[in-house]
């Protein structure tokens, strides 16, 4: 039986250990080379930083879920899962794998958690009553890409000091809490468990992660985060309740969701591969309007609150109010990408390096024009 204190010991487990472990990480960063040199104009930051805090979020949280949920046989297949991920993401922090290469191995490791158990069996019928099933091959695939999309949403967020530490730590929290609403009735207090591990272990990782950061997470912690919120919700409610384990986690994912899916239509009209890093993320364009680092990571936090609230509603059937909470965070969305200068967002991604330089040859034009004027 998972009790009140069984959860608030989880999260304070997970939160001890990653806020202990991770100033051992980044000496271990240093060891084995796992460290972040600008060498791009897509990096924020200036000098060399270690980006090997992912180990502290990972202990953190599989400290706290051996503890306490070692013996559910549902959890297992995570604690397995998770494993593997962050071994692939190690593995590209210290060799910078290919990217298909990553893809092709997310894709075996969701083929293995569909393999153990963890399936999308169903949805909900909103044309009628009860649930329509899906066949074992939709099934297969519904479940993979589920797995494989939501695992790259947190690593694609992971642009600036602190901001997907702070996502992951506001959607496990609001996903727990929706689990704890109606644990005894679904099923779910186990899912309230491990979401409270991982948001516990990204909380005591992001002291040192918040601009300034000392340290980043990775590869490695980006997509373990991104993983278990994938699986967990995979785990409890689809069983039960599939508009609860469908719409939660989409709501409370909503903004590294909604950069994911315009990322792939903006390399798509650009005709770049999809796998292909560019500057035009949500953060990347708040960066550009004029905002620091804090500012612009805290107004990502705020309307990824709302968003976490709105699920919330969502699973007490408070439509309408969820609406309109979806409404303010789509509004302050269409503020993010947008300028006075132009009323729909940029889907054409511009060449910050060139621009930058092309006005830097402008302005020495200027410069020069001005000194001649000046000696004639």
């Amino acid at each position: 039986m998972i009790d009140a204190f069984t959860l608030i010991t989880t999260f304070i487990v997970s939160f001890v250990v990653a806020l202990l472990f991770t100033p051992v990480s980044i000496k271990v960063a240093h060891l084995i080379g796992a460290v972040d040199i600008p060498t791009d104009d897509r990096r924020m930051h200036t000098k060399a930083m270690p980006r090997f805090g992912g180990m502290a979020i990972f202990i953190g949280t599989m400290t706290s879920l051996c503890i306490f949920a070692i013996d559910n046989k549902s959890i297992f297949p995570v604690i397995v899962g998770g494993a593997l991920i962050y071994a692939l993401g190690v593995a590209d922090d210290l060799c910078c794998l290919n990217a298909k290469v990553k893809f092709g191995i997310q894709t075996l490791i969701a083929i293995l958690m569909y393999a153990m158990g963890l399936r999308i069996k169903f949805i909900a019928n909103y044309f009628g009553s009860g649930h329509i099933y899906f066949a074992s091959a939709i099934c297969f695939i519904v479940t993979v890409i589920w797995i494989v999309g939501i695992t790259n949403t947190i690593n694609l967020v992971d642009g600036l000091d602190g901001l997907a530490a702070g996502v992951a730590s506001i959607a496990g929290l609001a996903v727990a809490y929706v689990a704890y609403i109606h644990g005894n009735t679904n099923g779910m207090m186990i899912v309230c468990l491990a979401m409270l591990a991982v948001a516990g272990s990204c909380l005591g990782f992001l002291p040192f992660n918040f601009y300034p950061a000392k340290t980043f997470m990775g590869d490695g912690g980006s997509l373990f985060l991104g993983f278990m919120m994938a699986t967990l919700s995979v785990v409890g409610p689809l069983k039960r309740s599939t508009v609860i384990a469908v719409v939660v986690p989409v709501l409370v994912l909503g903004i590294p969701i909604f950069d994911t899916a315009f990322a792939i239509l903006r390399r798509l009209v650009n005709r770049r591969p999809i796998m292909e890093a560019d500057k035009g993320h949500l953060h990347h364009r708040l960066m550009q309007s004029g905002y620091g680092q804090r500012r612009a990571v805290l107004m990502l936090y705020g309307i990824c609150a709302i968003m976490g609230m709105a699920a919330v509603l969502v699973s007490r059937e408070l439509y309408k109010d969820a609406f309109v909470l979806g409404a303010i965070a789509a509004v302050y969305l269409y503020v993010f990408l947008t300028d006075p200068n132009h009323k729909m967002p940029h889907i054409k991604a511009v060449n910050i390096a060139s621009e930058e330089k092309k006005q830097e040859r402008l302005q020495r034009q200027k410069e020069k024009s001005e000194q001649n004027g000046t000696q004639e």
